[in-house]
């Protein structure tokens, strides 16, 4: 009896909660137990009766709110993580195929011809530290959604200190084997199993450069990602992002033909709804304390297979964009202060 009036205070009374359960819509338990008729008074059978008629009551509250409660924290933590576990299952039957370069990825091998510079590039030309043979020698980049380290590799045997990191442990697995074929990577590049999100606290204002190549239109939540590449970056550090365009022809192209048609990649690859356009990007950016310095478009060949920098962003486009440094705090200038500073810069005097 005691046990009983301890679980009763803890989960509440019986009616009370079947009213809310049926608010939420939450399943009820059904549980069949025999009539207390059904044994002689005072049997030791009627006893155990009496116990089993509480049991299943005590369980069915206890079962519904635990589900409750793990629905609710599922809910509230589905919003802010960058993770789609639809996403995760198209890339898992081809972890072990990324460096077949004839194969589904060929065309992001390709797509090296043009990302390489385009970080290379831009890195120096904004930092002017350059070095003959490792030219991005010290920079610290982190390559997000890295796969099977197509990117990371020939970052690393530039100079870059590279941190490539993916939800998929085959996929990393993969680039683990690949990277140990070159000991000269062994120092340059660390792989490791994980969300962006999940690395922002340890890795905060670490990085010189966040590269995001074909990754943002596989993300379930845009807004954490971009602002989580902001916490892991320097002040006054860059972000790479190669993508696709929302448009009907970048559907045509990148879905239809390359998919279904020419099969360049395998069907159900990308989702056109998750696409997002150069004017949302930047809008993004912006609103987490980027500032866009160039939009560029590209094109994919394939008959050539390869890529091409074009002005039209409708398919295709990279974007580089620089976290802003902290805007220095005002403080208050007085008239005294402004003569005496205008007095020095001008060698007068009174």
């Amino acid at each position: 009896m005691e046990v009983r009036r301890f679980f009763m205070r803890r989960l509440g009374s019986g009616t009370t909660f079947r009213r809310v359960a049926r608010a939420l819509h939450m399943p009820t338990m059904c549980v069949s137990v025999r009539p207390l008729s059904c044994f002689p008074s005072g049997t030791p059978d009627q006893t155990v009766a009496k116990k089993q008629q509480h049991a299943p009551c005590l369980m069915a509250n206890l079962t519904c709110k635990k589900n409750f409660w793990q629905g609710r924290a599922n809910m509230c933590t589905a919003s802010h993580t960058t993770l789609d576990p639809s996403e995760m299952k198209k890339f898992q039957s081809l972890a072990n195929r990324w460096w077949n370069e004839q194969g589904e990825f060929a065309a992001l091998h390709s797509m090296n011809d043009l990302r390489v510079p385009f970080i290379r590039d831009n890195l120096l030309n904004r930092n002017g530290r350059r070095k003959p043979g490792s030219p991005l020698s010290g920079y610290k980049i982190l390559d997000v959604g890295c796969g099977g380290g197509l990117l990371s590799e020939p970052l690393g045997r530039l100079g870059g200190l590279v941190t490539g990191i993916d939800p998929l442990e085959d996929s990393i697995r993969t680039a683990e084997l690949h990277k140990s074929f070159d000991p000269v990577l062994n120092n340059q590049i660390h792989y490791r199993s994980c969300l962006l999100e999940d690395i922002t606290e340890e890795a905060a204002e670490t990085f010189d450069a966040v590269v995001a190549s074909e990754v943002v239109e596989h993300v379930n939540d845009l807004e954490t990602f971009i602002s989580s590449c902001y916490e892991v970056l320097k002040p006054g550090a860059s972000l790479f992002i190669t993508t696709i365009n929302k448009t009907n022809l970048s559907f045509s192209l990148a879905i239809v033909v390359a998919e279904s048609f020419l099969k360049i990649v395998p069907s159900g690859t990308h989702d056109w709804d998750k696409f997002v356009s150069p004017v949302d990007l930047e809008r993004i950016l912006e609103s987490n304390g980027f500032y866009v310095e160039s939009i560029n478009g590209m094109c994919y060949n394939p008959l050539s297979g390869s890529w091409s920098w074009i002005e039209s962003t409708a398919v295709n486009y990279a974007v580089h964009a620089v976290k802003q440094k902290a805007q220095p705090e005002f403080t208050e200038t007085t008239a005294e202060e402004h003569q005496d500073q205008t007095r020095t810069s001008t060698g007068t005097s009174v």
